[in-house]
């Protein structure tokens, strides 16, 4: 498996380098294919109005590689909507995507709607709390899938500094996430991002795919399609650095359970043994209990939901 792993990482991991961009547009005109950008955003005002509007400028306005930038707002209470529509974003309400199956809370179950709302042949995700955001992220991740037809998901790679520690960032990733994939799903060993946010994806392989609901959605993704296309339709782009807001230990400790919950759902699709988490805070009278539900619940692929299917053939 050593081996597998090896190889793949010297045929499927890329930097920017590898695909300049009059290669990539080149043969975003030779294919004909089209490119949806979607950016899940709550309370993201501070830095959802700056990506957008670099993506635009320099992969919309100076080159035409992105045909659409969609923010879908999963239920903000600040002016995270305003500021992306100003920026020059299509804005879209996570309820108003198939108004008649009431959402969930979850990042998962955005990306899911957001299929029913994009029309790109590629769909490449952004997070909307990056900071000194660049557009190599989108044109790094989206070149492969346009210059590589065995290629159909493609996940960004990067250094995260934590608190001026280079190296530092994605706790879980490298507490839950690696291990998990190391000693159950030891073909996806080489992604050095597996949690990432940031990954392009061909609609085709999308709509096939379950969607967990909540934070197990990228390493719920990366195994089933590992299952689906196999391993080289997989590939990573080293694109530099992420900088973005990080999370308190007790948020990570809630994201780590919902992705094991992820995790074991693929090893055994058998019982949970817990479906919740108690974690504790330093109250008045000492440690309080706070318990909180594990997402347990997915979406199905795209393409077996009926308005989908309509939309399609439309």
């Amino acid at each position: 498996m050593l081996n597998e792993v090896e190889r793949w990482l010297s045929t499927r991991s890329w930097s920017l380098t590898d695909r300049p961009l009059h290669k990539i547009m080149a043969a975003k005109r030779s294919s004909g294919s089209s490119v949806s950008v979607v950016l899940p955003a709550l309370n993201e005002e501070e830095t959802v109005g700056e990506i957008v509007a670099v993506i635009r400028h320099d992969l919309m306005h100076q080159v035409p590689l992105v045909d659409e930038i969609v923010v879908i707002d999963s239920g903000s209470t600040d002016r995270t909507s305003e500021v992306a529509a100003a920026a020059g974003a299509r804005v879209v309400h996570r309820d108003e995507i198939l108004p008649g199956l009431p959402a969930v809370p979850g990042k998962g179950e955005v990306l899911w709607r957001s299929l029913l709302v994009t029309g790109g042949d590629i769909v490449c995700f952004i997070d909307a709390d990056l900071k000194e955001f660049s557009s190599d992220f989108v044109s790094g991740i989206v070149g492969p899938l346009l210059t590589d037809p065995g290629v159909d998901l493609v996940k960004a790679m990067y250094d995260r500094p934590l608190g001026g520690a280079a190296g530092q960032g994605g706790r879980v990733t490298e507490l839950m996430a690696r291990p998990l994939l190391n000693m159950h799903w030891p073909q996806l060993a080489g992604f050095v991002q597996p949690l990432g946010g940031e990954y392009a994806a061909r609609r085709s392989l999308l709509e096939q795919l379950p969607f967990p609901v909540g934070y197990g959605v990228e390493l719920g993704m990366l195994v089933d399609a590992l299952h689906l296309v196999g391993l080289d339709a997989l590939a990573q782009v080293d694109v530099g650095v992420r900088k973005h807001r990080h999370q308190d230990g007790q948020a990570l400790g809630r994201m780590a359970a919902a992705i094991y919950r992820t995790a074991q759902l693929r090893l055994a699709r058998g019982h949970l043994i817990r479906p919740a988490l108690t974690q504790f805070e330093r109250g008045e009278d000492g440690f309080e209990p706070r318990t909180y539900s594990v997402d347990t619940e997915e979406r199905p692929p795209m393409a077996e939901i009926a308005e989908y299917a309509r939309r399609k053939a439309a």
